[in-house]
């Protein structure tokens, strides 16, 4: 479809727009094709490794984590159905600087996850070929030359696919889920079945049931890949503005994709525990340092040692299949993202173009050379999972803010779904934010916060060479709340004692450090705030757009 604008010589001209033919179940489908992609082929090994059995707990909490983060945007999603609703909320509530650096954020985490799901699949695909090597040093499996260039011919693939538009992509996605399902409960079911120890599950010359103790169950949940695997449950709001009935499909996509998902993964996890042969927790002297033939695919690797050798092939298989959906999903999803700043006017306006059948062209070529780019510094699975985790998490922060802030701006607007609890849920979706970030430790927040750093040098440039079309920046309401964050946690991170930090903050000192944070940052954001009269300006420029886009894509279908 397209819409009409006018040249500088006043002739109107179509500008195609994005599509809304995503229904209820693919926008479900979108979620939960995107939290099952290479998370669960690895969150099971190297949860253990960091809090052994008790890891089914470090499952629990992140998905109660995430869902108070996810209330917060099924509000904001049913109140504004906009394709890249992360990024476009904030310039609401808070103006142009708030939603450029969340932007920012977001748009490297977004980026980031093709490449890494294309790494999770090239890496179970070593029993193939050399597509992958181990560094003894670090443990990592690395991309080879092969690799490298098959990796890259992945990219091109999500690329296409979403050329020919959200139907195609959506219709491609719904057959990948149910396959991805069906292979993932096929491997529970198995393991239950066929090798079951409960003796795993609090043997002392393991380690017991925490080997890791309470700070190993908090440390699985930012650095194993599990948060990672949850942070599927966006596509129902970056989705939002092209699905076709919003105040439905959006808190449906949400909620459903977390639960279903977290029901899946804490029976994995406790499927995998249970099947652990009792050599390879002997010779590795218990959980924390469990290590077996094969680990670059440890499922299949398990499934070969308890007598399931159909299953390993399966499962071989299935490790392309599962990336490479979740790498196709994150694709569109990145490509929105660019497409939602272009719409902010934070960032170029090319990226915004659309083609004929409704795909960000250009926003999908800039993500497909930025992937390519960062398969070179972050070479395997392991050296991104953190990354992307905390710089995801870190995006979602600003939600539940942006939720507190425009029940004071506007409180009267329609909310066909709103979170129950007045300030308690964004506060504690915020904490848990905060908390998610702190958990991963130093070494990995620090290369976060420089990649932030960039970002604002590209603010300055942008702004410097606009030439007056960039919105006004409103610093007082965005920055006022942005930079005591961003500074807040970096100092925290860096005085913490997880992953390389000084450890002047212990265990317990840094839940009421962070919580202390919170309750700091979210009092700022309240008190910053813009006006009711910007804030009405910018939700008429979005009801105008949505009009717009009603108007060429016809009325909503049930």
């Amino acid at each position: 479809m397209s819409s009409l604008s006018e040249t500088d010589t006043g002739e109107p001209v179509e500008q195609p727009r994005l599509r809304r033919d995503m229904g209820r179940v693919g926008l479900l489908f979108a979620g939960v094709g995107s939290i099952i992609g290479s998370g669960w082929l690895f969150g099971a090994l190297k949860a253990s490794r960091e809090a052994g059995p008790a890891s089914i707990f470090s499952w629990a909490i992140a998905a109660v984590m995430i869902i108070l983060i996810g209330l917060c945007f099924a509000e904001l999603g049913t109140m504004f159905p906009v394709s890249g609703g992360v990024v476009r909320f904030p310039h609401l509530s808070f103006g142009s600087f708030a939603s450029y650096t969340m932007g920012w954020i977001t748009w490297i985490a977004a980026a980031t996850v093709a490449p890494i799901e294309v790494e999770g699949a090239l890496q179970y695909a070593t029993k193939w070929a050399d597509f992958t090597v181990l560094h003894e040093a670090s443990g990592a499996y690395t991309l080879t030359g092969l690799g490298y260039a098959v990796a890259a011919a992945a990219m091109a693939f999500f690329v296409v696919v979403n050329y020919f538009g959200i139907r195609w992509f959506a219709r491609v996605n719904n057959v990948l889920v149910w396959w991805k399902l069906a292979i993932i409960l096929l491997v529970i079911v198995a393991f239950f079945v066929t090798a079951f120890h409960a003796h795993n599950f609090n043997a002392q010359e393991y380690g017991g049931f925490a080997p890791g103790g309470a700070k190993g169950i908090f440390t699985a949940i930012s650095t194993a890949g599990i948060t990672f695997s949850f942070l599927g449950f966006r596509q129902g709001v970056e989705l939002a503005g092209e699905t076709d009935n919003p105040k439905r499909n959006v808190p449906f996509a949400i909620l459903g994709s977390v639960l279903i998902t977290a029901v899946i993964y804490i029976l994995l996890e406790v499927a995998f525990i249970g099947a652990v042969p009792a050599h390879d927790l002997t010779s590795s002297h218990g959980w924390l340092n469990l290590s077996f033939a094969n680990d670059y695919g440890p499922l299949a690797a398990i499934s070969s040692a308890i007598g399931l050798s159909w299953l390993a092939y399966t499962l071989y298989v299935d490790a392309v299949i599962s990336p490479g959906d979740t790498g196709l999903i994150y694709t569109t999803v990145t490509a929105r993202i660019s497409y939602a700043m272009g719409r902010n006017r934070n960032a170029p306006e090319a990226l915004t173009k659309t083609t004929r059948r409704g795909a960000p062209l250009v926003s999908l070529i800039v993500t497909f050379v930025i992937g390519l780019i960062i398969f070179l510094p972050f070479p395997s699975w392991q050296q991104l999972v953190g990354f992307i985790t905390s710089a995801t998490v870190l995006s979602f922060g600003s939600g539940p803010l942006v939720l507190a802030a425009m029940r004071r701006q506007i409180p009267d607007h329609e909310r066909p779904f709103k979170v129950p609890g007045g300030d308690v849920i964004p506060f504690l979706a915020l904490y848990a934010a905060n908390l998610i970030v702190y958990w991963a430790g130093w070494n990995t927040n620090w290369k976060l916060f420089a990649t932030i750093g960039i970002g604002f040098v590209f603010l300055a440039i942008f702004e410097a060479t606009s030439k007056g079309r960039s919105p006004a920046l409103d610093w007082k309401a965005g920055a006022g709340w942005v930079m005591p964050w961003l500074i807040g946690l970096t100092v925290i991170s860096w005085a913490g004692d997880y992953d390389g930090g000084r450890g002047y903050i212990g265990f317990g000192w840094g839940f009421l450090v962070n919580l202390a944070l919170a309750a700091i940052v979210y009092f700022l954001a309240l008190r910053v705030r813009l006006p009711k009269a910007r804030v009405d300006e910018h939700i008429e420029r979005a009801r105008e757009e949505a009009r717009i886009e009603e108007e060429e894509l016809g009325p909503e279908t049930a």
